[in-house]
Parts: C-alpha cells; sequence; structure tokens
C-alpha cells in the first residue's frame, strides 16, 4: 500500500514562510505528478502546486511568485516552500501522489495524503 505523510504545517503570522513536505512510501515503481492541493473551510480542495517526474511544475495564479515547489525522485519527496503567507492561505494542505504505479505493468492509481494544518493569522 502507498502512504503520503504531510509535515510542516504550523501557524504564522501574515508575511511569514513555511515549508510543507510529503514523504512516499510504501510499494510504488513510479510517481508521474506530485503535487499539493488546499481546502479552507466552507470551499472546495484546490490545486496549489504540482510537480512532474520530469520537474515541470504547475503553480495557481494565486500563489506564483510566492510558493515554489519542487521534488526529489530518489527519496520519493514533494516539498512546497510557502513564502510571504497571507491569511487567505489558511486551509488544510493535501498532498496528492498522481499516475502511481506500483508496478512496471500495473495500474496508474491516485493517492492522497491526511493534510496538515497552515494557518495564517492577519
Amino acid at each position: 500500500q502507498v502512504q503520503l505523510v504531510e509535515s510542516g504545517g504550523g501557524t504564522v503570522q501574515a508575511g511569514g514562510s513555511l515549508t510543507l513536505s510529503c514523504l512516499a512510501s510504501g510499494s510504488i515503481f513510479s510517481i508521474d505528478s506530485m503535487g499539493w492541493y488546499r481546502q479552507a473551510p466552507g470551499k472546495p480542495r484546490e490545486l496549489v502546486a504540482s510537480v512532474s517526474s520530469g520537474g515541470n511544475t504547475n503553480l495557481a495564479d494565486s500563489v506564483k511568485g510566492r510558493f515554489t515547489i519542487s521534488r526529489d525522485n530518489a527519496k520519493k519527496m514533494v516539498y512546497l516552500k510557502m513564502n510571504d503567507l497571507k491569511p487567505e492561505d489558511t486551509a488544510i494542505y493535501y498532498c496528492n501522489a498522481d499516475r502511481v504505479k506500483i508496478a512496471p505493468l500495473s495500474i496508474l492509481r491516485n493517492y492522497w495524503g491526511q493534510g496538515t494544518q497552515v494557518t495564517v493569522s492577519p
């Protein structure tokens, strides 16, 4: 079974920084895309940033210039460096691994972490 474990959430003041980390563990042959989503109370889950196995990144317009996503394929980890945090960034942040193979010819699967809370105070 594949598990994603996030760490690094917490409470910061506006303008502060946090770095989220996510480790994928278990029987993994390959992971195509890893990313971060967030969900604020009363709002749908939204993509924050993603990075492909080749290093191509995609960031939501609301975080461009402030957040950076990176990935260590060997360690099966993905990171989200968040700078200049704003109160509207407050949400539960979820790690996602997409198009995961547990063997060379296995079907593609999608996995989610349990989430980590990020709270930004004014």
